[in-house]
Parts: C-alpha cells; structure tokens; sequence
C-alpha cells in the first residue's frame, strides 16, 4: 500500500531551481534513504512533503489519516518541561486515557456512589469501556517505551528528571528525536538524524528503525547508517530524482552500472553518427548516390540521441604529502589526565604512536575525546601525565569547532597569510581543489556554509605538509563524494594519523588501530572498526556465558540470594561450541519473560474492566497495583532481552 506519493514537484527560490522534476513513492514499511551533496535540495524535499513548505509545481498525495512525524536538523524543544515530561508528551492520548481511568476508579471508590445503585452501575460501564479501549491502544506499556527509548539515545535514568534548558544543542536534538520515535507515526521523516550521536547510540537507534514496523524517508550523509537501515534509495541530483532498489551499497553500484551502459551506448550511437554523417558528406553531392544520402540524412534527423553520460560534477580533490617524514616513534603518551581547571575528565591515559599508524578514538559523547586531541597538541594543558613527541615530527591539527578561522577574512587571505611562501596562482589552484573557484575565492569566511567552512580548513591542513595528522570529526558537515575523496586521501598518505570520528564507515576505511576512551584510561584494539565490533562482540559472549554459568550455580546453591549474586564480576574464558547455544537460551528465557508480563498487562487490563462490570473496588485497587509492578518487571525484562538480542545480532553477523 503507497502511504505518499509526491510526483514531479518543481521549488525554485529567487529565480534559482531547487527541484525540477521530484518525485517520490513510499509505500508501507519500506525504509527510504536519500541522497545528494549539499545543497541538492534534499531538506527542500522533507519540506515539501512534510507540508512545511509548498512546491510551485507538481502534486503530493497521502494516504487518508497518514500520521506523519518529522525532525529536522535543527531543534529547540520547549525549555519548560523535563527530559521525560517532553518525550512522554508524545503519548499525550494515552495519558489522558489513563487519567480518565484514575478519575473513574476514585469516583467508584467513593463511599457516596453506593448510595446510588444507577448511578455506580453507569460509573463502572464507563469505566469498563475505558479500560478496554487502553488495553487495545497498548496503553499498559507506553511507560516502558518511553523509557526504553530514552536509555537507547543515552538518557539514562538520572537525566529524565532534568529540564531541558539543562541540555546542549545536541542531547536537544536527540530528545527531539526520542519524542517522535515514541510517537510511533506511520510515517518517519528524519533529516541527518545520526548528527551527535555515538557510535553506540547509532547501533542501537539502527536496531529500532530496521525492526520498527513504519515507513522511513531519511536524509543522512552517514553510509553505514543507511547501509544498515534503508530498503529504497532515492538519488537527487540537479533537481531530479532517480529510485533505486536497496540499501546505500546497492544504489552506488546500480548507479556505476547505469552510467557505464550509458556510456557504451553514446559511444556506440556516436560512431553510428559519424559514419552516417561521413556517408552523407561523400555522397549527396553524387546523382547516383543522392537519394540514400538523403535517406541516412533523415535517418539521423528522425534518430533519438543518446545523451552524454552525466559526470560526478566536480569534486574535492585532496591530496596529504608530508614535506618529510617523521621519526619511527611519533608520540609517547604515558598516565595523562585530562580535563578543565577544576573538572577531571579522563586519566591514567597511556598509549604509543609510530610512523604510518592511523589510531581512532572512540567513546560516548562526553568522554572527553576531543579534550584528548586538544591537549596531545597543546591546546590545553595536561593535569598530570607526559606527551612526548618524536624526532621530526610536524603536526597538523583539524578542529571540529573552526575556532582558528577568521570570520574577518576572504577565503584566499585566509590560506595565503598562513603560506607567505606561495605564490597567488599556487594558492588559486590549491582551494581549487577544494571547490572555491573564481570569485568564490574572495567571499568572507563569515559567510561560508559549515560544508564550505570544512573544505577551507582541509584546504589549509594540506598546505601544512605535516608528517602527523590530528584530526577531530573531519567528515562533519562533508557531502558524500567529499568524505569519499577525503578517504582515500588519507589511505594513500604516508604519515601518522590521530583521529576522532563518529563516522563508522569513514573509521573502517581508514583505522589500523582502534583506542576507546573511557574515565580510567584508554582500551586498545589492533584493527579497523569492523575488527573492534567482532572484538567486543566476542567479549560480551564470553562474559554474558560466564555470567549466566555463575547464575546457574548460585541458583543451585542459594536459590533465594541467587538476584544479589547477579552482578558479581567474572574471569573471562575460551568459548567452547556450546557456548553459542548457552547464549541462545538465555535469549529465549528474557523473550519468554517479556512476552509473558506483556500478555500479563494486556490481561490486567480484561480483569480492570471485568472487576469495574462486577462493581468490585477491592479487585480494582489490587490490579491497579499489580499492574504498576508488572510494568516495572516487563521495563526491566525488556532491557535484559534487548541486550542479548543485540549480541546474538553480532554473533549472526560474525558467522555471515
């Protein structure tokens, strides 16, 4: 079934064509990604069809009582509420529903109604329709939802309480994000919704879209994330659209394939209009030969060209050349504590650098990542610990934030005061590369996009011809090609690489070596981040099996105490072969409990509205309660079965 259809929408601003010819078809659970490099009009898109805008041509239909959600890719929730106030306000039907019924029950439970026969009879009617139309609307488990999505974009238990003016700009954005993943529309429409998140986060939030049963139409430059989630791909490009069957993967080389047909099939068509045309030359002037030249003449006229395969446009050519190279050992860091004046972030942080590494740093926001590549370079200062540098080592450092730009310069003096030793054709030619070109040159950085912000910053590190390359979130605001060009920069450079990135498919492609930082130092991986995901995978199996073999034995020896034992540490181990099953089962066991105290809700439910026809108040009370600990039991089951889910879907990933 098509839930939207927008077909041959054309948006034009001042004269400038956005859209020309766009369309879009979206039918029932299918997952939609689009793609395009910045400023194709992706966002002008969402905005059309989520209504926020009109087109100036073409038509948009929706499926009658199409419940439409939308987060753009910037939000400023309501500062007035609580984390959990404003998330839970997207259950705001159920809560009135639930309120109805507490209002019913304390009315049912007032000594005065049973003065009146009629009166409580039609008390308890109301109240057994009530409840009944909650349990369908699954009002017994909007709760758990609510905090279950919280926790997967990291609001933990103790930030729900906190209001909203109490967040950065990205956890805003994230909570916006939670509300209307709890809202549950038939229709998702998300713009760069993998922006502030972290790894972690992202793997669980592509867990939720891939299993959710709506329709996704999503606009992200992140490659992993619409590999991992989206079914459809819509590529936009010059203002027209073009659909494509599968993932991100699937579009790049269905797209390869059409251009390289097209290509064999203009060059085929060429030839054969050279040679009409050479026939035609040499023969028209001949009486003999005049009427066939006339023939291919109109041949050609009549002949539906082949259009000359579109190339990519231009792109961002980057190119990191080291003036020389640096020595073996690049950088020493042993027991480093960092943070602010008076706020520990991270400490007890020792790792080792040598030439032709490529280190990545992950961790959660908030971990202090960048507060490490800031203080490496010198930009703050070490609480305590050492950093040694290596022998002729020359560092270039890339800042997320673009602090060292100068909103006060053109583009040009901003890169020619930095290299005095180059001429103006030679610094031309450099942002060239970068794609400012002619007068673009001189615009003032004030003006710049954050995409063209990012180009000029790269633009300046290339110039630096450092051996050692520090760079924090490079591929924030880059389209595609421009991340793609930026890869393979960095995969043929020869010198040393410290990086941090959210960005998994950019830190597969680019990482040999992988660090985690956490409060108490760095855990290291040998690999790219394929290879970290395996490694950890295997270290939850090998502690979730442990976990539940030492379960197994104090519920054998001390079946009542056996909870309080369920957090002790465990020694890690070889897995054997029926470990895997050991895992299996305990996954069916949280499935088993979670289905159960659900069907236990949907149930308490049928017996509130059989207790409210009988007219017991007791047996209503005693549900009401029941119910309250049971949604709690099914928050917590909900949370184990989740968990083991997730590390069975790396277990099946790792033996495909």
């Amino acid at each position: 079934m098509i839930v939207l259809q927008a077909s041959h929408l054309k948006k034009s601003y001042d004269g400038v064509e956005v859209l020309v010819d766009a369309s879009v078809i979206i039918r029932a659970g299918d997952k939609v990604g689009l793609v395009g490099g910045n400023g194709a009009g992706k966002t002008t898109l969402l905005k059309l069809i989520t209504g926020e805008e009109q087109p100036d041509g073409g038509t948009i239909a929706k499926r009658d009582g199409l419940q439409m959600g939308y987060v753009s890719q910037y939000v400023q929730p309501d500062a007035d509420t609580t984390v959990y106030q404003f998330v839970a306000e997207a259950q705001k039907p159920l809560q009135l529903m639930e309120a109805k019924l507490r209002e019913l029950e304390a009315k049912m439970a007032d000594p005065n109604v049973y003065t009146n026969e009629q009166r409580f009879a039609d008390i308890t009617q109301t109240y057994e329709r009530a409840a009944h139309q909650f349990e369908q609307a699954g009002g017994y488990a909007w709760q758990t939802n609510v905090r279950r999505v919280l926790a997967g974009l990291q609001f933990a238990a103790e930030m729900q309480p906190l209001p909203i003016s109490a967040l950065s700009g990205g956890q805003r954005t994230r909570l916006a994000l939670a509300r209307l993943l709890v809202q549950q529309p038939d229709l998702l429409v998300l713009d760069e919704p993998t922006n502030y998140l972290d790894t972690d986060t992202l793997a669980w939030l592509e867990g939720y879209l891939k299993h959710d049963e709506g329709s996704l139409l999503v606009v992200s430059h992140d490659r992993y994330f619409l590999d991992e989630v989206t079914t459809q791909t819509i590529a936009l490009e010059d203002g027209i659209t073009r659909h494509y069957p599968g993932n991100y993967a699937a579009y790049v080389l269905q797209s390869q394939q059409e251009r390289e047909q097209q290509a064999k099939l203009y060059e085929q068509q060429q030839e054969e209009i050279a040679r009409l045309e050479s026939f035609v030359q040499k023969n028209i002037a001949r009486a003999s030969t005049t009427k066939r030249a006339q023939s291919r003449r109109k041949m050609l006229e009549r002949m539906e060209r082949v259009e000359r395969p579109r190339g990519d446009g231009p792109s961002v050519r980057v190119e990191f050349e080291p003036r020389r190279p640096s020595g073996r050992d690049v950088l020493q860091v042993s027991d480093l504590t960092i943070g602010y004046s008076h706020h520990i972030v991270a400490q007890h942080i020792s790792f080792h650098l040598e030439r032709g590494m490529r280190l990545a740093i992950l961790g959660p926001n908030g971990a202090g990542k960048s507060t490490l590549l800031k203080t490496v370079v010198g930009l703050l200062p070490a609480h305590t610990g050492q950093i040694k540098w290596g022998q002729h080592v020359e560092v270039g450092y890339y800042d997320q934030e673009q602090s060292d730009l100068d909103d006060t310069k053109s583009v040009i003096d901003q890169v020619w005061d930095e290299r005095l030793d180059l001429d103006e054709t030679s610094i031309r030619k450099a942002l060239a590369q970068f794609l400012f070109r002619g007068e673009d040159v001189v615009k003032p950085v004030s003006g710049l996009s954050g995409g063209e912000r990012s180009r000029l910053n790269l633009c300046r590190l290339m110039l630096r011809q450092a051996n050692v390359l520090v760079m924090d979130e490079p591929t924030n605001h880059l389209d595609i090609p421009s991340k793609e060009a930026l890869e393979q920069a960095l995969t043929d450079y020869s010198g040393t690489l410290l990086f941090v990135s959210h960005d998994r498919y950019f830190i597969d492609a680019i990482a040999t070596h992988i660090a985690v930082l956490e409060p108490d130092g760095l855990v290291k991986y040998l690999g790219n981040y394929s290879d970290y995901r395996e490694k950890v995978a295997e270290n939850e199996r090998i502690a979730s099996i442990e976990q539940s073999v030492q379960n197994a034995k104090e519920h054998t020896r001390h079946p009542a105490t056996a909870d309080a034992t369920t957090s002790q540490p465990s020694t890690r181990r070889r897995i054997r072969s029926s470990d895997v099953r050991k895992l299996q089962d305990e996954i069916e066991k949280w499935e088993r409990t979670t289905a159960e105290l659900e069907a236990r809700l949907t149930a308490i439910g049928m017996e509130q509205s059989e207790a409210a026809a009988m007219q017991d108040i007791d047996r209503i009370r005693a549900l009401e309660e029941e119910r309250e600990h049971v949604e709690q039991a099914c928050h917590q089951a909900l949370e184990k079965w989740e968990q083991a889910s997730l590390q069975l879907e790396m277990l099946q990933s790792e033996s495909d």
